[in-house]
C-alpha cells in the first residue's frame, strides 16, 4: 500500500527588514530556499531543547537507559560507622 505523501502545514512569520534583507541574502549566498533555511532553524532549535523532530527522534527519547526487567548495577551502601 502507498503511503499518502506527508502534509505540509504553513504559518505566518514577520521579520523586520534588517533581519528579512540578511537572512534573504543568506539564502541567495548559499543557494538554498528560505524554506529550507527554516527548517534547519527549526530542527536546530528542538535538538537545543531536548524536543524530537520526527517520530524516530520521539520513539529514540522515549526509551529508557534501563529496561524494566533489566538489573540495574548496584548503588553504593552507605559506609557503618564504627562506635
Amino acid at each position: 500500500m502507498a503511503r499518502a505523501p506527508e502534509r505540509q502545514i504553513g504559518k505566518r512569520v514577520t521579520f523586520d527588514p534588517a533581519t528579512f534583507a540578511a537572512l534573504d541574502l543568506y539564502a541567495r549566498d548559499s543557494m538554498r530556499s528560505f524554506q529550507e533555511l527554516a527548517d534547519e532553524a527549526f530542527a536546530d532549535l528542538l535538538k537545543k531543547h531536548g524536543r524530537p523532530v520526527g517520530l524516530k527522534d520521539a520513539l529514540r527519547q522515549s526509551t529508557r537507559a534501563f529496561g524494566v526487567n533489566d538489573n540495574r548495577p548496584d548503588s553504593p551502601k552507605p559506609k557503618k560507622r564504627k562506635g
